[in-house]
């Protein structure tokens, strides 16, 4: 089984147009958040406009408007805005507001990157359970579908796991019904860890998925680094006759466990191209002698 082809929205040019092409495949994500440019703003009447589209915003990290913004409201100091980051409560849930309105509605709401808050694991699990909280009265009340975390190190290094996480979220609201629903991490040729540990059954993809957790692969492509990193001679072991983007792409698709793989395309005929790529998903086997020729590299 494939992976969904979902919209990513970072360093994404034409983003109404990149929205507009994805959410006309009808039931999509797109994965989006305050600090990504102007996006909030142009997602909005796209959203809007396809209901059946699912939406996917974060907090924490902002822009330079939004941080004076947030001083001004009295929940940001200068020196804090300067950081460009925030897990203060009160400011989730100024922010979170903020990309109600701006967006019409989030089906999710990840937590962005928290293993980067400067906090050593104890402090940051208070500071999420904190959040957690928050991020549930919006769910309670309807506001929001649920909400997740989205790291990019935080599994990689255990600064938290899938089972901490869940706990959390019980904590936070006190019993055993919470609203965490979902998990983002990289997934590619380059990040290629939880690939490896999916396929043995193993990892915060799989513990995720048999948590009843929704995973979305972020930068398969590594930021766009990869086409240029991977041989020919690899995207043709992977598919024979795929370009090295296409190739790629397919092998992250492929991952056991992995719901979503989320791509920034910015353009319709790269979107559909994507499409195309990873309709005929790789075989455990095949995939896992991928794997083996990057781990020998």
């Amino acid at each position: 089984m494939t992976a969904s082809l979902g919209l990513g929205t970072y360093r994404v040019r034409a983003v109404e147009q990149a929205a507009r092409t994805a959410c006309a495949d009808g039931l999509v994500w797109v994965d989006t958040a305050p600090n990504y440019a102007d996006a909030h703003q142009v997602l909005g009447p796209v959203i809007a406009d396809h209901p059946q589209a699912m939406v996917a915003t974060k907090t924490r990290f902002f822009t330079p408007a939004e941080g004076d913004a947030a001083v001004r409201a009295g929940l940001l100091t200068s020196e804090q805005v300067a950081a460009g980051h925030s897990l203060d409560s009160a400011f989730v849930r100024w922010q979170t507001e903020r990309s109600l309105v701006s967006l019409g509605r989030a089906d999710l709401v990840f937590v962005h990157n928290p293993e980067r808050a400067g906090l050593d694991p104890k402090d940051l699990h208070v500071q999420l359970r904190k959040v957690f909280a928050v991020l549930e009265d919006f769910a309670a009340a309807g506001r929001i579908g649920g909400y997740g975390v989205a790291t990019w190190s935080g599994f990689l290094h255990d600064v938290f796991a899938v089972s901490e996480l869940l706990r959390l979220a019980r904590e936070a609201t006190g019993s055993g019904e919470h609203h965490l629903r979902a998990v983002q991490q990289p997934v590619s040729l380059v990040m290629a860890r939880p690939l490896a540990l999916a396929l043995d059954g193993r990892g915060p993809l799989v513990q995720a998925r048999a948590a009843g957790l929704i995973t979305f692969g972020s930068s398969p492509l590594h930021g766009g680094e990869l086409p240029g990193l991977i041989t020919p001679e690899l995207a043709e072991f992977i598919r024979p006759g795929a370009s090295a983007a296409a190739a790629s792409l397919l092998a992250v698709a492929s991952c056991p466990s992995l719901d979503v793989v989320l791509l920034s395309a910015s353009t319709a005929s790269r979107w559909n191209a994507a499409k195309d790529a990873i309709a005929s998903p790789l075989e455990p086997g095949h995939l896992r002698r991928v794997t083996d020729v990057l781990a020998q590299g």
